[in-house]
């Protein structure tokens, strides 16, 4: 009997003490929730206040622009790459101004506070570049372009050559030829699907940044992440930051969009018609396959000099130091501006 009725009371209780676990998992995960949403929230603001920093909107014939500048002397027009904008094309060109230089940085079409035209082509784009030096009262800037920046890059020194005197292109996304050996596969189409998106949301993305860094590293910014482990803690940190940089992702998808867009209708350019200072930068181990673009536009234009690294990623870590001495040699070379 007496055992009977311990085992009563043990069943009474069962259901209570459930309810209290359940309660005090709820409250657990109400509480993470919580503060989940406040970190978000918190990392958001920060990334939209360094989205603004700087950030100018200049009225120009070819609509309006925003970018930003600092420094005085020779104008160099910085065109950022994928997931970027004003920021991110200053965060890299900004030491130019310690050597006489206006950089001037500016966000491209359907990126952060640049509104994306009915023609939102590399063509057109390089015209509205020509409209921001317009609109800046600048007559010759020397391009460089990053990456997804590097087609407009290309097209205002082909189709503006008297408003350019000097050619940078950083890893770019470009046309090759068929004959020309890929320096990494192409990435296939769900990768893109999915890619687009990561970089849909902002909390989608900044969750991947929380829980799998290593795979953003690797699949969205095409960099070897044992490249950046290796890497010093400038570089690392450097790295860290662009990853950072790429929210608020949400104000920059109509760009990144396009650009996905424009990466699968790559074609031939007149390259041979740039009779401008040359610099073209890649990495072999950069998950774009911008090696062997790289290595094709410098060899169809005439003087250019390419500068390849075994490793660095499309980031080209462990080189940065490398990659501005190459353009600052380039761009103050006594005699050809």
């Amino acid at each position: 009997m007496e055992g009977n009725g311990m085992r009563n009371a043990s069943s009474r209780t069962t259901p209570v003490t459930t309810c209290v676990l359940l309660a005090g998992l709820v409250l657990v995960l109400v509480m993470v929730a919580l503060q989940v949403r406040e970190r978000f929230r918190s990392d958001m603001a920060r990334a939209q206040a360094f989205a603004a920093q700087g950030s100018v909107i200049a009225q120009t014939r070819c609509g309006p622009i925003e970018y930003q500048e600092t420094g005085q002397g020779l104008p160099v027009l910085m065109v950022h790459g994928s997931g970027g904008g004003h920021d991110q094309g200053m965060a890299f060109a900004r030491p130019l101004a310690q050597h006489g230089m206006r950089v001037i940085a500016m966000s491209r079409f359907g990126y952060l506070r640049t509104p994306r035209p009915a023609n939102p082509s590399p063509e057109a784009q390089a015209d509205a570049h020509v409209c921001l030096l317009d609109a800046l009262g600048i007559k010759k800037a020397a391009v460089m372009g990053a990456s997804a920046g590097s087609p407009s890059a290309m097209q205002t020194a082909i189709r503006h050559p008297d408003r350019v005197t000097a050619l940078v292109l950083l890893v770019p996304i470009a046309f090759k030829p068929t004959t020309v050996l890929n320096s990494a596969p192409p990435l296939p189409g769900w990768m893109d699907a999915l890619l687009l998106r990561l970089l849909g949301s902002d909390f989608v993305f900044w969750s991947a940044l929380q829980m799998a860094p290593d795979q953003v590293i690797r699949h969205v910014m095409a960099t070897p992440p044992e490249r950046v482990q290796a890497a010093s803690a400038l570089e690392r940190a450097r790295v860290k930051s662009m990853a950072d940089r790429i929210l608020p992702v949400s104000a920059r998808a109509m760009g990144l969009r396009d650009d996905t867009g424009m990466g699968k209708r790559l074609r031939p350019y007149a390259l041979a018609s740039i009779r401008l200072p040359t610099l073209v930068i890649s990495a072999r181990d950069d998950g774009f396959g911008t090696y062997a673009n790289a290595e094709y536009i410098a060899s169809q234009i005439p003087g250019a000099r390419f500068v390849g690294f075994d490793q660095g990623g499309h980031l080209w870590v462990g080189h940065d130091d490398e990659v501005r001495t190459a353009i600052l040699d380039l761009l103050t070379a006594p005699g050809k501006h």
